[in-house]
């Protein structure tokens, strides 16, 4: 049963992918209807507090350092399907449990019930992963990683937009007419991801897989090779800076939406999915030019997009009209959905590419365990860091007094969850330094990529001068504080 074969063929390697691409939505069906907002509102209803809210959005990380069990697991079968497939069902059976048991118990479920099964979810979603790396990494050619990968998100982020809208109107729209319901709502999206997720698997069992031997050495002894290779060394400082600032303030985005503003679930929606759609609209860009050039300089020019965002972050909320906050959460998710299509993509390509082919699985799972401690500790960081700064504000008003009249404007005003997301920008923007030593095969000059980019999407995209030119705000900005400093 799932045997791997000596060698692919064309034609296996193409239905191979296209199977991949088949789970891929049915994982996004589930993602889509566990995770996000709908998590968020679950959570808020059944009592959490930030700090358990920080839990919830770390176990999908902490739940990695377990990734050693996955290494042992592809070393004493050499199956790498058998173990991702039987994994990833291990993992979707708790979603079927957590959407039945309070409908058929109701009240036996609480924010523990709803903890305690998703670590399971989580622990066994964190085995399928290295093992799913490895067996993705030889099935499609490393030519067409970019491509694939970003057509492949293109997919399951329309089939999000579409199906996190009508979920979110259905919601609303029983929260409004039948609020004693709206908690069973919740549990029946959880049942249904579930079924998604278990469909999803029977789709993989289905993909072939190339027969790889992994070397039986002391598997510590295996996990020094990454860390003695510098260069993904370098790689690792950036890649676990990195996702230890967006840790500390993505949890709490839709939670500051929520309580801090009172938006319903359907506005957080419809800004999840204009975030989403500019993400839909430029990753294929993202994944031609990494290609092509490579994945470091992506994340050079998409980075900074995304420290804006977050910087913009702590002026939502401050104006006494609705419609100019709303005006810009727009702007923002806009800011982050093109960021994230070009950061997550390359984040993702450039381990692949600087994994050695026969050590993938170690290198990638050294990468996602290390990561792993990093992402964790963003999210509960957050939460004690609101909780802290939960009756604390900071206020910067200019005031202009006439004989006439008067003009008070908000410069500043942060409070709890606008704290997180200053420090948030600001670790970002230090992480970005250690970007600067990774060295990736077959890169090209920044500047050169910038002018090509400008030169070939001009016509597409008119705002794109803006974009080229955030790669060299980085050098410009510190260039100028170094021509301040006194000698």
């Amino acid at each position: 049963m799932w045997k791997p074969v000596a060698k692919l063929t064309q034609e296996d390697t193409e239905r191979g992918m296209r199977l991949v691409i088949g789970d891929g939505l049915a994982a996004e069906v589930m993602t889509t209807l566990t995770s996000g907002a709908f998590l968020v509102a679950m959570a808020l209803m059944l009592g959490a507090s930030n700090l358990q809210i920080g839990v919830l959005s770390a176990l999908p990380t902490f739940t990695n350092i377990f990734q050693l069990i996955s290494i042992w697991l592809v070393r004493r079968s050499n199956n790498r399907r058998a173990v991702t497939v039987i994994c990833t069902i291990l993992a979707r059976i708790p979603l079927v449990v957590i959407g039945v048991v309070p409908l058929i118990f109701p009240g036996a479920a609480g924010i523990q019930f709803l903890i305690v099964f998703l670590s399971v979810f989580y622990f066994f979603g964190s085995l399928a992963g290295p093992s799913w790396n490895a067996w993705v990494k030889d099935l499609v050619p490393e030519s067409m990683l970019g491509s694939y990968f970003s057509r492949r998100g293109s997919y399951t982020q329309t089939l999000n937009v579409v199906l996190s809208l009508a979920a979110a109107l259905g919601v609303d729209y029983i929260r409004k007419q039948y609020p004693q319901y709206e908690l069973d709502t919740y549990y029946l999206l959880f049942l249904l991801a579930g079924i998604a997720g278990l469909t999803g698997a029977a789709i993989l069992s289905r993909a072939p897989e190339q027969q790889v031997y992994m070397d039986k050495e002391n598997i510590f002894r295996l996990l020094k090779r990454p860390l003695s290779d510098l260069n993904f060394v370098r790689l690792l400082v950036f890649n676990s800076a990195w996702v230890f600032a967006m840790s500390i303030a993505q949890p709490f985005f839709t939670v500051y939406m929520m309580k801090g503003m009172g938006l319903s679930l359907s506005y957080i929606t419809v800004l999840t999915i204009i975030s989403q759609l500019f993400g839909i609209f430029t990753i294929r860009i993202w994944g031609t030019f990494a290609d092509r050039y490579s994945n470091k300089t992506i994340i050079a020019i998409s980075a900074p997009l995304y420290i804006i965002s977050l910087i913009l972050w702590c002026f939502v909320g401050i104006y006494t009209k609705m419609y100019a906050n709303i005006i810009l959460l727009v702007i923002v998710h806009i800011l982050m959905g093109v960021a994230n299509a070009g950061i997550n993509l390359s984040i993702t390509n450039i381990g692949l590419k600087l994994a050695p082919a026969k050590d993938a699985i170690v290198y990638l799972s050294a990468k996602n365990i290390i990561t792993a401690v990093f992402s964790a500790l963003g999210p509960v960081a957050g939460g004690i860091l609101a909780d802290f700064f939960e009756h604390k504000s900071l206020k910067v008003d200019a005031v202009w007094k006439g004989e006439t009249h008067s003009l008070q404007l908000h410069l500043v005003a942060l409070h709890e969850w606008n704290f997180l997301f200053l420090i948030a920008a600001v670790i970002a923007v230090i992480s970005l330094e250690m970007l600067m030593v990774v060295n990736e095969t077959g890169e090209v000059e920044k500047n050169t990529v910038v002018r090509i980019m400008r030169s070939s999407i001009k016509n597409n995209l008119k705002d794109y001068y803006l974009i080229g030119n955030l790669i060299t705000l980085h050098d410009r900005f510190w260039g100028y504080v170094l021509r301040r400093k006194p000698s």
